[in-house]
């Protein structure tokens, strides 16, 4: 039942990942599809040379906001994976570790993606506080490392999983062998 209910986080995990990311090319999309002011427009306008997309607004925010939820969602239920000390590190399984450098990646991931997304999203507010933010593949770049983001989690859910699942059964024996001792 655990490793049925590891493997269909993992794959909700992804598929929210991908659906962020779809959200964020059908941003760039829209993005692209919007009218431009030309020069003459500009003068006379709010000095934006483009004009917001609101359709790209609101897709980069619903990718933003699920690339969020997946983040802690995955963080939550994998729990705190740590590595404290060289002596940690020595004794630390494979899952262990491998948990750890997913999890650092994985927060790398989530920092650029979201970074990004929020960019793309910001200049399409429609405020001309945000007029001079780059808005060019923003959006596309963001969707693509909301993948890389999806199989990182992903990655990091099942190691952290099998590492926690490595150290109940660690703990046990040694219980066991300190019972037998005594």
């Amino acid at each position: 039942m655990e490793s049925e209910l590891g493997f269909l986080v993992s794959v909700l995990i992804i598929c929210a990942d991908i659906t962020a990311a779809v959200l964020g090319i059908e941003a760039e999309i829209a993005q692209s599809k919007q009218p431009q002011h030309h020069h003459q427009q500009h003068s006379r306008h709010s000095g934006c040379r483009r004009n917001p997309s609101p359709g790209a607004f609101a897709e980069g925010a619903a990718a933003m906001v699920l690339i969020g939820i997946v983040h802690v969602i995955a963080n939550v239920l994998g729990g705190c994976t740590y590595i404290r000390s060289k002596q940690d590190f020595n004794r630390a399984t494979a899952n262990k570790i491998l948990a750890v450098a997913f999890l650092v990646l994985s927060w790398i991931l989530f920092i650029a993606s979201y970074s990004t997304l929020m960019l793309g999203t910001l200049a399409n507010s429609g405020s001309n506080r945000f007029c001079s933010l780059p808005h060019r593949w923003l959006f596309l770049i963001g969707g693509i490392l909301c993948v890389g983001h999806g199989l990182v989690t992903s990655a990091y859910y099942v190691s952290a999983i099998a590492a926690n699942k490595e150290d109940k059964e660690n703990v046990q024996q040694e219980n066991s062998a300190n019972r037998s001792r005594a």
